[in-house]
């Protein structure tokens, strides 16, 4: 399923919240034609309820048809507009990527750059995510050492990402200069979390995030 960076409902030149679901759908869809509605909720990650809306309102605008199978089940197959539809959504997608990693890019290098102003060569990120790597590129380029990544639920799965240590809490770091949230998905709740145990001045984000 394509995956797709969460950062707000819309976005310019790129998917709103209703297409970026129907994307997943039409890609889910074309997959697994035999999937089940509650499968298909569990794959796209919204309410049961919310995805069958979108099933009817696809199969209405002629993007997906659908086929009762025995056992009262159904299939879902895209039409030749639903594959059109996918194409189009996609390529919107695939920019709106490629506009989130040049803005983001930019971003961490003018904060890593106010980091190292400030002589804060020593740095955590809170979060793994896309825009972890991103600020890991950038402080390679800037000379900027990394002391690891944040991410309890992360840390479960690996123990290193990139070559950095990710743990579970800020105690199992050498102090840090300053924290920059990395966290995309919570990323107000990770700052908050972070300014209870570290000086609030100290705990940077970037615009993109809106925190």
């Amino acid at each position: 399923m394509v995956t797709l960076m969460r950062k707000s409902d819309t976005s310019e030149n790129g998917l709103n919240h209703e297409e970026r679901i129907t994307l997943n759908l039409l890609d889910v869809v074309e997959e697994k034609s035999a999937i089940t509605q509650r499968s298909l909720a569990a794959e796209l990650g919204v309410a049961l309820g919310l995805t069958n809306t979108y099933l009817k309102r696809c199969a209405k605008k002629g993007l997906i048809k659908v086929k009762q199978v025995p056992s009262n089940r159904y299939s879902y197959y895209l039409t030749p507009q639903g594959f059109a539809e996918k194409s189009r959504l996609m390529a919107e997608f695939l920019k709106q990527s490629f506009n989130f990693f040049r803005l983001a890019r930019s971003q961490s290098d003018n904060l890593l750059k106010y980091c190292k102003e400030r002589s804060w060569t020593h740095i955590a990120l809170k979060g793994k995510s896309d825009l972890t790597e991103i600020i890991i590129l950038s402080a390679a380029e800037l000379s900027i050492e990394l002391a690891g990544i944040i991410d309890p639920e992360a840390a479960m799965k690996t123990s290193t990402f990139m070559g950095l240590p990710v743990v579970t809490d800020l105690s199992e770091l050498q102090k840090p200069h300053a924290i920059i949230i990395t966290n995309m998905e919570q990323p107000q709740h990770a700052f908050d979390e972070a300014v209870r145990v570290f000086p609030r001045d100290q705990v940077l984000t970037l615009p993109i995030l809106g925190v």
